[in-house]
Order: C-alpha cells, then sequence, then structure tokens
C-alpha cells in the first residue's frame, strides 16, 4: 500500500506542478493573460505541499526521484494536451528514468 499510495503521490504532484508550469506558459508566451499565471503559480505551490505527503522522509530522494516521473510526465502532457508525438528516443530516456524512479524510491534497503 505504501508503495501504492507514493505513485499515486508523484502522479498528483506531476499534474500539479507540470500543469502549473504550463498554464504559466500559457498565461505568457500563449499570452492567455494574468488569471492563467495566476492558476498556474497557484498549481506550482499545490505541488510543492503533495510532495510532503510522500512516505519517505528524505527530501533529496523524494525530489530526485520525482525528477524521473516529471521527465515522463512532461512527455505524456505534450502528448495529451499539445498534441507532441515523442520519438523513440525520448521514450526510451523517459522509460530510463522512470527505472531510476524505481531503483531510488523502492529498491530494498536496510532499515
Amino acid at each position: 500500500m505504501t508503495v501504492l499510495r507514493s505513485l499515486v503521490l508523484f502522479v498528483l504532484a506531476a499534474l500539479a506542478e507540470i500543469g502549473g508550469a504550463w498554464l504559466v506558459w500559457q498565461g505568457w508566451r500563449e499570452h492567455r493573460g494574468l488569471w492563467w499565471i495566476a492558476g498556474g503559480v497557484l498549481a506550482l505551490g499545490a505541488y510543492g505541499f503533495v510532495a510532503t505527503f510522500q512516505p519517505d522522509p528524505n527530501f533529496g530522494r523524494i525530489l530526485a526521484a520525482y525528477g524521473g516521473v516529471f521527465v515522463a510526465g512532461s512527455l505524456a502532457w505534450g502528448m495529451v494536451v499539445d498534441g507532441f508525438r515523442p520519438d523513440r528516443w525520448d521514450v526510451t530516456g523517459a522509460l530510463i528514468c522512470l527505472l531510476g524512479v524505481a531503483v531510488i524510491m523502492y529498491a530494498p534497503r536496510a532499515s
């Protein structure tokens, strides 16, 4: 159950951070306005809180592992929201990052 909780939190964190960054991008680069940027700032703030609910107490480990989730999540976001089509190297890189997440977060450790 701890691994499942952790995975759900990583997905929520990715949605908040990637979604927040996308909203800022839309507000600034696509000239959609300050409300988009404000929504992005709020979402980015929510990301910071979501990470604190991870069961592992080590900030560095959580943030390092989340980096891999962010890479894969960013490509997925681009596909779903912006119509981006990753090439085989994008996919390969994302899979390597997710393998890194698994090793960092879920490898057996001495207590």
